[in-house]
């Protein structure tokens, strides 16, 4: 029942993002321009949905879908960490012009650079875990 709760949800925020165009890369493009609201304006109604939903989540003390108190935990930000993703994840951005966000998307809609993100963020993901504990706090 889980699983097809998940592949549910994960439809519908798929649907959002096709019908929204976030996987355009003209979309994509037009943030570095300044030249449209649309996407600063879907970043920022996610960003408002999300705050509303963790206001809803604590105060009705709403459970996870396994039944446990859904808990927010506070990490430590790792300054050089972050500032060396956010370079990488903006380079590799700006270079292929397609969000990581919706790569499964672009592979779905048989988009070349949709591979070529994909494998990206594998190689990323992969070099992040090697790095980790490497990377000062």
């Amino acid at each position: 029942m889980k699983a097809l709760i998940t592949m549910a949800i994960g439809f519908v925020f798929g649907s959002v993002l096709i019908a929204s165009q976030a996987f355009e890369w003209a979309r994509i493009q037009e943030i570095f321009y300044f030249e449209s609201f649309h996407m600063f304006g879907l970043i920022l109604s996610a960003i408002g949905a999300a705050a509303i939903s963790l206001i809803v989540i604590k105060r009705f003390n709403i459970k996870s879908i396994e039944g446990n108190d859904i808990v927010l935990i506070s990490k430590s930000s790792r300054k050089l960490g972050n500032v060396i993703g956010g370079l990488s994840y903006g380079v590799g951005l700006g270079l292929t012009g397609a969000c990581a966000g919706p790569v499964f998307i672009l592979i779905g809609l048989h988009w070349s650079i949709g591979l070529i993100v994909f494998l990206g963020a594998v190689i990323g993901t992969i070099v992040y875990g090697l790095l980790k504990e490497k990377i000062p706090e």
